[in-house]
Parts: C-alpha cells; structure tokens; sequence
C-alpha cells in the first residue's frame, strides 16, 4: 500500500557513524522521527529504554514475534532486534517522514514490504578508520571488535542491495549527504504525489 510518508532506513556495519548521523538529521530536520527498534542486548553506556531501543528480555520478545507485532527481526551480534509493524505503519500512514537504523537483513526485508521505503548504507572510509573507532569507541572486548570486523565485510558486500550509499570519512559532509537525500526523496513526483495527493487531484495530474 502507498502510504503518504517517508521511510528512510539507515544500515552500516558497527562503527560506520550511522547513529550519531541519524541524530545529526533529526536535529536539523524537526519533520523526520525516530523508529525505536526492539531489542534483547543490554543498553550500552548512556542508552535508554525506548530512546535508543526498546530493551525486552527474550521472553519479552519472543511474545512479541508469537503475536506477529513486528513487521522484521534478525538476529545480529548474537542479540535479536525487530521492528514494530504498528509503530511504522501508523506514522507514514499519517504522512509523517520516519528514519529507522536496522541491520541490512532487516531493511531489505523491508523494502520488499514497503517498496516506497528508502535504503541508506553508511560506509567507513577504509578498514583501519572502522577498526580505529570500535577501538575508541571503548565498548567492546579486543575479541568482540574482531567479530565485528568479520561481521562487516559480509555487512558491506550488501551494501549493492541499497539505493544510496554515503561513505562517512568526514562527518558534516556525511551529514549534508543524508540530509540531501531525504530532502530529494520528499521531491520525487511519486512521493509528492502521495504526501500532496488533495493537489495532485486538484490540478487533474494523474
């Protein structure tokens, strides 16, 4: 079904920049929310319960997956992560813009439910700046920055599968990329056609 709103869903490997570049968006653009992914890994640092995720435990989700209240879930890092069917659909339905950071198996099981979605992989510059930040971003074991390294490279040769890719080496160009992207998605004639569809009849356009 079209729906009037945006969906912008955000994927890279673990220490690409994709969630301090989504926060960067939202910051500039007050018309784009957050969908809040659900989760069974513990918070990190400063995250909060429905902030960052929605932090459940297994039960908590598996409860959630028997009542088919997502709309995907994967299992990533050996942790799960979905997304609420309810939470998406009511928003765009509604004609607002929503921006999502999910896994790349999440977001291309996305798409094929809402084509009008709009992937983004966020690429690192090379292999030694992703090493270099999930060294500095101080929250992983030297063992787990490893996996997630092995994990990136199968996470990037998805990255074809998307329809824009920014390569985050400098951080405000990274950001005007993202910006000028959703900015261009909201000019499309189909996306005009369904957020100004009262207009589009008005001026007899097909």
């Amino acid at each position: 079904m079209d729906y009037p709103g945006n969906l912008f869903v955000v994927a890279a490997p673990s220490g690409a920049g994709k969630s301090s570049l989504v926060k960067a968006l939202m910051e500039l653009d007050s018309a784009i929310q957050p969908a809040v992914s659900h989760t069974t890994r513990p918070p990190r640092g400063q995250e909060k319960h429905g902030r960052e995720y929605f932090f459940l435990s297994p039960e908590e989700f598996d409860s959630m997956v028997q009542r088919d209240a997502f709309l995907e879930w994967a299992h990533v890092h050996g942790h799960r992560y979905g997304t609420s069917r309810q939470a998406i659909e009511e928003r765009i339905a509604h004609g607002k813009d929503v921006i999502l950071e999910i896994d790349f198996q999440g977001a291309i099981n996305i798409k094929r439910i809402f084509s009008n979605a709009v992937l983004i992989f966020i690429l690192p510059p090379s292999w030694e700046e992703l090493r270099s930040r999930l060294q500095r971003r101080g929250e992983d074991s030297p063992e787990v920055i490893e996996l997630r390294l092995k994990n990136a490279a199968t996470e990037m040769a998805q990255a074809r599968e998307f329809d824009f890719v920014i390569i985050n080496e400098l951080f405000e160009r990274a950001v005007f990329d993202l910006k000028t992207i959703v900015h261009a998605q909201r000019l499309k004639f189909s996306a005009q056609r369904r957020a100004r569809a009262e207009t589009f009849r008005a001026l007899q356009i097909p």
